[in-house]
């Protein structure tokens, strides 16, 4: 009989079991109330900041779209055109003949941007409005900061104020702060303009902070953002960026000022040798990917670029004015990394922080230190465990050479840490006003899309306070 009700209740179990399906937030009706009283609270309009590679670039003349393109581009194109051109005299990129037009919402059925907008403007009742259109009602609105990833992020925040400046005169307020969400890259150009406003201050090493940014903004919402860089980056600059079945290329990558900004921080341990002792290595330092052969360093790179011109005497221009240019890029990327590091004075502290609210993922193992093989006497590269021709005993380089993040940014630094370990106090270096955090099991490009980080976004941007 014991036996019989046992049975009885194990299969009823089983049967409601299969028959509950996985639950998720229905944002809709969560957030309907709040449509209905817009008249009564006004809420700051939010200014979206996009990540790199995440807007459609497009020929300024024909229109044609160069990035991301058609799907066979995505499959099978080197995107050798998305170089910038150097002005060999300032060594700065020329005006480009591309342009930014819209926001990456979706490519080859891969979902990036397209589903947070969604949520914004269905769910959020937010409106996606064009900056230049006055506003007369009291409409929630939702704007986006469509720039040219590849530039330079100061220049971008040139961008981000006069969008911010523009939407003050649409909405007949010269005082009206926004609300910043950012995603990866556009948290760290939210976070320059927060602490220096347009000021450019990468021609030295005197980072006064002024807070002009931060006097615009009401909350600032970073997603991704690899707030002490990212040692995938490197990973990337170094091959080649993988899009579909190819890479974009070193020399690529190399001329875009952006890239060598999400390089990792110095007060980050980030190489190692085979017995897991740290190397005092400076990335920053153009010396060390002279001795490396890294990049345009590579004898295989710089054949590549030489093979690309008519003449040898226009490809030895031309490589060394890319040699200056990867010289001078690296010490302004030297420059931005410690810039949105150091303490701001004890003043403008509560300028600065402005609720700056940090989403991120970390439950996938993301590289977060490069090691150094010694092989016949020469210093070779190894970008995973699995590189290692000749791995220590009771040494764990999955441990060593990878922590949890989101596949791209590590939780370190998405905290502005150099440790992992919570407990430990942070770098003296590492200035962070960080109000709250929310972690998600979620990888670097699907974060936005993720139901439960809309749930939570739209909570706090629709609480009131």
């Amino acid at each position: 009989m014991k036996f019989l009700l046992r049975l009885c209740l194990l299969l009823s179990f089983v049967t409601l079991s299969a028959c509950v399906s996985p639950s998720q937030p229905d944002l809709s009706r969560l957030y309907q109330s709040n449509h209905t009283s817009q008249s009564e609270h006004h809420y700051a309009p939010i200014v979206f900041i996009h990540g790199v590679f995440g807007a459609r670039l497009n020929h300024s003349v024909s229109q044609q779209e160069v990035w991301p393109g058609s799907l066979t581009d995505i499959l099978f194109s080197p995107y050798d055109d998305l170089a910038l051109k150097i002005n060999p005299a300032t060594l700065s990129p020329l005006p480009s003949q591309y342009e930014a037009t819209t926001i990456n919402d979706a490519a080859a059925g891969q979902d990036f941007y397209g589903n947070i907008i969604q949520t914004l403007t269905q769910a959020g009742g937010y409106e996606l409005t064009t900056a230049g259109t006055s506003i007369q009602d009291s409409q929630r609105r939702l704007y986006l900061l469509v720039y040219d990833w590849r530039q330079d992020n100061v220049e971008t925040v040139q961008k981000l104020d006069q969008l911010i400046e523009q939407i003050r005169r649409d909405h007949h307020q010269p005082n009206l702060k926004v609300n910043i969400v950012a995603h990866s890259m556009g948290g760290l150009i939210a976070r320059y303009y927060s602490r220096y406003g347009t000021t450019d201050v990468l021609d030295n090493n005197n980072f006064k902070t002024n807070s002009q940014g931060a006097k615009k903004i009401h909350k600032m919402i970073v997603i991704g953002t690899p707030n002490l860089g990212s040692v995938s980056s490197l990973h990337e600059f170094i091959q080649g960026f993988k899009v579909g079945l190819n890479r974009i290329p070193s020399e690529v990558l190399a001329t875009m000022p952006s890239a060598f900004q999400l390089f990792p921080h110095p007060i980050r341990n980030y190489m190692i040798t085979l017995n897991g002792q740290a190397l005092d290595r400076d990335i920053f330092d153009v010396k060390i990917w002279k001795a490396f052969q890294w990049s345009i360093f590579d004898p295989a790179v710089r054949q590549r670029i030489k093979d690309s011109f008519n003449n040898q005497q226009a490809s030895t221009r031309y490589l060394n004015t890319l040699e200056r240019y990867f010289e001078k890029h690296l010490e302004r990327a030297r420059r931005f990394v410690w810039s949105l590091s150091i303490k701001v004075p004890a003043v403008k502290i509560q300028e600065v922080k402005n609720k700056l609210i940090v989403f991120g993922g970390d439950c996938e193992l993301t590289p977060s230190r490069l090691l150094i093989e010694e092989v016949a006497g020469i210093s070779v590269l190894r970008l995973s465990p699995e590189d290692i021709h000749s791995p220590l005993k009771n040494i764990n380089y999955h441990k060593l050479m990878l922590e949890p993040g989101d596949g791209r940014v590590t939780k370190p630094s998405l905290f502005a840490r150099d440790t992992l370990d919570p407990t430990v106090a942070r770098h003296k270096y590492s200035f962070f006003p960080m109000s709250y955090s929310i972690l998600l099991c979620e990888s670097h490009d699907q974060l936005t899309g993720n139901i439960n980080f809309q749930n939570n976004l739209l909570n706090i941007l629709l609480s009131r306070d």
